[in-house]
């Protein structure tokens, strides 16, 4: 049984520590906060936009300790799961690996590739395990759609286009600047840009077009809202993808994806408004006309990030990080994320 020690008891912390519960490979033996609340077991009045909502846990069997060099210094634990604000991923990760522990973190690994890369190579220097939580790719629709191009049951991609899309998140104060959150590209649209690493590989180039956020303080201004093309060393292969921040309360978010296979065509969208949500159920059409309805398992809001512990713990017991936590993944993701934001800055295409 993997020990686990938990950094950061906000939204996502719940959320992990809700999966933890779950889990039969981790167990979460200790968390650091600053916040003698939390520490006592009151994590009460934590905000997330899904979930159950947080409760009052008990922490009579777990070490608790206020700062993350206290956490790294209980020799148990063999992996520290980093929950904390993007802007503290990197310091955090790399004293982790340091310590001789495995990392798990959640999205975006970095807000810029060049410290991702740092993260890659403490991982590498110390021997352990960077593993980077986009929860994406565990998620009903998506997973489905990463496993049959895992498997190849349609042939290879082809194309596709993917969408993300809310409304402003005026309840993120500093959502727009680029030293904390990282705006939609490094927030929002990470997620897509991951998942086009996992099913296409990396672009060559990218073309955007897009508008940008006012400038955060004295930052310089992150893209707002891009449509975006990507180009492959394979000429056949069409991606593009749609997403960012629109002025439009109504409809608070929405994301779906339409992924061309050799010998099929899947689809799936689905979109929040204020009274409800509307969904394309996922469908495959295949090149005989079929159309097929694939069963998807029941799953609350966290069964996927129970699955993302489970890859966790066999990636640790087998030496292999699994693909969906891959962090070569995640830091090109960020990397494509920067150039699709020089594109929209300079309008023109940029080599990745």
């Amino acid at each position: 049984m993997l020990k686990v020690g938990l950094v950061g008891i906000g939204f996502m912390g719940w959320i992990h520590y809700l999966a933890y519960q779950r889990s039969t490979g981790a167990k979460l033996c200790a968390f650091a906060s600053r916040d003698a609340k939390k520490r006592s077991g009151d994590w009460r009045g934590i905000q997330g936009n899904f979930g159950p909502p947080s409760e009052a846990i008990d922490v009579s069997e777990m070490s608790v300790y206020e700062t993350v060099d206290q956490l790294l210094n209980n020799p148990s634990i063999d992996v520290i799961d980093i929950c904390l604000p993007p802007s503290m991923h990197v310091e955090v990760a790399i004293a982790a690996l340091e310590a001789k522990k495995h990392v798990l973190c959640e999205k975006p690994l970095a807000l810029r590739s060049v410290d991702a890369d740092r993260i890659v190579a403490a991982a590498k220097k110390n021997d352990r395990q960077i593993m980077v939580a986009h929860v994406l790719p565990y998620m009903g629709p998506f997973a489905y759609a990463a496993e049959v191009v895992a498997a190849g049951t349609y042939g290879k991609p082809v194309g596709g286009m993917f969408k993300r899309v809310i409304s402003n998140p005026d309840w993120i104060a500093d959502f727009f600047n680029p030293e904390t959150v990282g705006g939609p590209l490094i927030d929002l649209n990470v997620h897509d840009t991951h998942f086009i690493c996992m099913l296409f590989g990396m672009p060559k180039k990218v073309t955007a077009i897009g508008r940008m956020a006012a400038p955060f303080g004295n930052f310089s201004p992150t893209a707002k809202f891009a449509h975006v093309c990507y180009e492959f060393d394979d000429p056949n292969l069409c991606v593009a993808s749609t997403g960012g921040v629109i002025d439009g309360p109504g409809r608070p978010f929405t994301h779906g994806f339409e992924l061309q296979l050799e010998e099929a065509l899947i689809q799936f969208e689905l979109a929040a408004f204020l009274d409800g949500c509307e969904t394309m159920p996922l469908k495959v059409v295949t090149k005989d006309r079929n159309i097929i309805r694939p069963t998807l398992t029941i799953a609350d809001d966290v069964t996927a990030f129970e699955s993302e512990i489970e890859d966790m713990v066999e990636s640790i017991r087998t030496g292999t990080v699994a693909r969906k936590l891959d962090a070569r993944f995640a830091r090109d993701a960020i990397h494509l994320a920067e150039c699709i934001q020089h594109s929209v800055m300079e309008r023109q295409t940029i080599s990745v």
